[in-house]
């Protein structure tokens, strides 16, 4: 171990010398031709790349509060935030690189997985460009800026490429050997959806502050420090209805409620986008149900309800339907990814019109969302009338604090396939499997050994 440790160190301080030596002899304008030379020097060395993504996935990635990333958005340069991401991105980046290779190998072969694999491994190679002090300038920060862009633009269809990778190996191994594996895909899927958001987050706020892209009045970056809760609602929910009226040609009426706030002045520090995505999936969700549950039964459709409120902790929202509800059977599974109470789209028909339902991914990914400021969305439901969903958003913008999952030895044993015998006269009751699904707690996400 000690040896190896010492090779990596010393492969390091080759390239910072050679970047040194660049440095001395070249402008701060010169920064492309320093990268381009680190890029070329890594390019077929393989064993350095596995090397340095071992040793920075040894590190422990820096949380940022919502507060943080406001106040740092507002007084901090361009510099400064290079200076932040070319340590704090590497760190991310290898995390995640090493959990995928944790994964069953009849997934990370997958074609669809080994283009993500190659995402990550491009970008955690852009990092090293910027690893060494003596590039540490103005030319560096501002190159830095658009490789941030290019990174953040690479990796735009990740979400979609390994969820296709999860379908392939069912197309190629079948859907027995998808379940085995189930416990481990899903714990995955979490960990690795929520480092993703959290590294675009850092990325986009560093592009949108210092690459001159155009915000919102008011915002600092992609953050809106009085983002108008009603406001974002009332934007998914105008979407989610003309989206419900292409399939069904009809969509239920929404009813705010705003406890405490009748001016509907309920304002939180957020990211617009993030509160969007998540109400935009419950909307559509509940417009969905409501017109399926009532189409045949009334000349009316129900309204479906949504109801805020602010406490001493959280914002709270609630969206309140009238939609048949779901089985508590089904209820347990709303979370696992791949799993759908609507049917399959037609892909023919999907590649025209953008589908109502039927992938799987659009509860999981919200609750990521939800929880990634350290939030929550939880569903309730009563078979025969409707559903709840209940949103938690942090109230105060120094308690939403992101959620990072951290890789060590601990993480590898959750990838370690053991049938465990039922200790549980009923193991599948909802609270009592023998094996429950990471994403209904977040102790194993800041726990290492």
């Amino acid at each position: 171990m000690a040896c190896r440790l010492i090779r990596v160190a010393g492969r390091r301080s080759f390239w910072r010398l050679q970047t040194a030596r660049f440095a001395v002899s070249m402008p701060a304008s010169s920064a492309k031709p320093i990268a381009s030379f680190l890029r070329s020097s890594l390019e077929d060395n393989e064993e350095e790349i596995r090397e340095l993504v071992s040793e920075y996935s040894k590190h422990r990635p820096s949380p940022l509060s919502m507060k943080q990333l406001t106040d740092f958005g507002r007084t901090a340069t361009e510099l400064q935030s290079f200076n932040f991401l070319r340590h704090e991105m590497p760190v991310r980046l290898a995390s995640t690189m090493q959990e995928i290779d944790l994964l069953p190998a009849h997934l990370t072969q997958t074609r669809s997985v080994s283009i993500v694999k190659n995402w990550y491994r491009q970008s955690f190679k852009d990092m090293m460009q910027f690893t060494d002090s003596a590039s540490v300038d103005r030319g560096a920060a501002k190159w830095f800026t658009r490789t941030a862009a290019g990174i953040k633009q690479r990796h735009a269809n990740v979400v979609e490429t390994m969820a296709q990778g999860i379908i392939e190996m069912k197309e190629r191994y079948g859907g027995d050997e998808v379940n085995k594996y189930r416990y481990e895909i899903q714990y995955f899927l979490d960990r690795f959806y929520m480092n993703r958001i959290s590294m675009r987050l850092l990325l986009s706020q560093h592009v949108a502050l210092f690459a001159d892209e155009e915000t919102g009045q008011g915002h600092v970056g992609i953050i809106d420090p009085q983002c108008n809760v009603i406001a974002v609602i009332n934007d998914a929910a105008s979407n989610a209805q003309r989206l419900c009226e292409t399939y069904y040609s009809t969509a239920p009426e929404i009813k705010y409620e705003a406890i405490g706030s009748p001016d509907y002045g309920m304002t939180v520090s957020y990211v617009p986008t993030h509160l969007f995505h998540i109400m935009f999936e419950l909307l559509k969700n509940s417009f969905r149900a409501v017109v399926e549950e009532h189409w045949e039964k009334s000349d009316s459709l129900p309204v479906v309800k949504v109801i805020i409120t602010k406490g001493e902790e959280d914002i709270c929202i609630k969206v309140s339907d009238q939609g048949g509800g779901i089985n508590r059977s089904a209820l347990q599974k709303l979370f696992h990814y791949h799993y759908s109470t609507a049917p399959q789209p037609d892909p023919n028909y999907a590649a025209m019109i953008a589908p109502l339902a039927g992938y799987g991914y659009g509860l999981p990914l919200s609750r990521v969302y939800a929880r990634y400021f350290t939030g929550d969305l939880v569903v309730t439901s009563m078979k025969g009338y409707g559903t709840d969903v209940h949103v938690y958003l942090k109230k105060l913008s120094s308690h939403a604090k992101e959620v990072l999952p951290l890789y060590c030895s601990t993480t590898k044993k959750h990838y370690e396939h053991t049938q465990m015998p039922p200790d549980w006269s009923s193991p599948t009751h909802s609270g009592f499997s023998s094996r429950p699904f990471s994403s209904s707690t977040f102790i194993d996400w800041g726990q290492c050994e």
